[in-house]
Parts: C-alpha cells; sequence; structure tokens
C-alpha cells in the first residue's frame, strides 16, 4: 500500500516542479497552495515565506544530487572510471530533465543576488560540485603516479 506524501513533502514537491518548470517569479503561492491541494495555513505552517520554501528546495535538490551521484559512483574502484561516469549521471540527469537546465544556475540566474540566503547556498553546491571532480582528478594523478613509480621501479632492475 502507498503512503500518501506529507502535507510538508506535498508542499516542497509542487514547489520544485513549479520553481523548476516555471521559474520561481512566475510561481505564486495561489498556485502551490492550490496544486499541493492545501490550505494557506499550511504553507505557513511549515514554510515561513516564499523565500524559505525556495531554500528548502535547494537543500533538497543538493541532496539527491549528492545522494544519487554517490550511489551512481559507488561501486566504481577505477577514479577515471568515476570520472567518465560522473560525466555519464549528468547527461542523464540533462535527458531526464529534457535539457531543461541545472536546477541551481535557473534560480542563480532568475534572483541573482536578491536573495542573501540563496546566493550563498548556491556558490556553496557550485564549489561542492568542483571539489568533488577535483577529488577525482587527484586520485586519477595519484593512480597514474604509482603506476610510472612501479614502471620506473620495474625499469631500474634491468
Amino acid at each position: 500500500m502507498e503512503q500518501k506524501a506529507s502535507v510538508k513533502e506535498r508542499i516542497l514537491e509542487t514547489a520544485s516542479r513549479l520553481f523548476y518548470h516555471q521559474g520561481y517569479n512566475s510561481t505564486g503561492i495561489n498556485q502551490i497552495i492550490a496544486e499541493a491541494g492545501i490550505a494557506i495555513g499550511s504553507l505557513y505552517k511549515h514554510y515561513q515565506s516564499k523565500s524559505d520554501l525556495l531554500y528548502h528546495y535547494l537543500e533538497q535538490q543538493e541532496i539527491e544530487y549528492f545522494t544519487d551521484l554517490d550511489t551512481c559512483l559507488k561501486e566504481e574502484k577505477d577514479p577515471i572510471q568515476k570520472l567518465l561516469k560522473l560525466v555519464d549521471y549528468r547527461i542523464k540527469l540533462q535527458e531526464d530533465s529534457n535539457c531543461s537546465g541545472c536546477h541551481f544556475i535557473k534560480i542563480n540566474a532568475e534572483i541573482g543576488r536578491e536573495d542573501k540566503r540563496v546566493e550563498p547556498f548556491i556558490a556553496a553546491h557550485k564549489k561542492r560540485q568542483k571539489d568533488y571532480i577535483n577529488t577525482l582528478i587527484d586520485e586519477i594523478s595519484t593512480v597514474k603516479k604509482l603506476s610510472l613509480e612501479k614502471t620506473t621501479c620495474r625499469i631500474s632492475y634491468f
């Protein structure tokens, strides 16, 4: 038996869909309330404002992004293959969204520097992605270096 989503989950799911497909500025609180099938009091019980709802949307997107990425890469030991799988993961995200773009870049482009809570969150998310890739590149460099050192050691014995 399928469990019904909580009111808070319905609000976030509805807002997420609307923010992503319509844009943050084009999505009104009344539309979120109507499509989530809730009362206005329920929305404000869980989220202080539309901006607060946006922040939770971005938090949820970040959790999903990195959880799914970690799941995608968890079985892979070779760092080069991990990097290639990361690229495949990003391609799949774009295909699944009909090439609609990154949640974070879209919000950043739309509201820019208007929200002092959202702006640093988006910057931190992009830094986390960059750090993730740099860690894989460092792993590749380490493996290549070790591989070269082993080869050099073998050659020196001849």
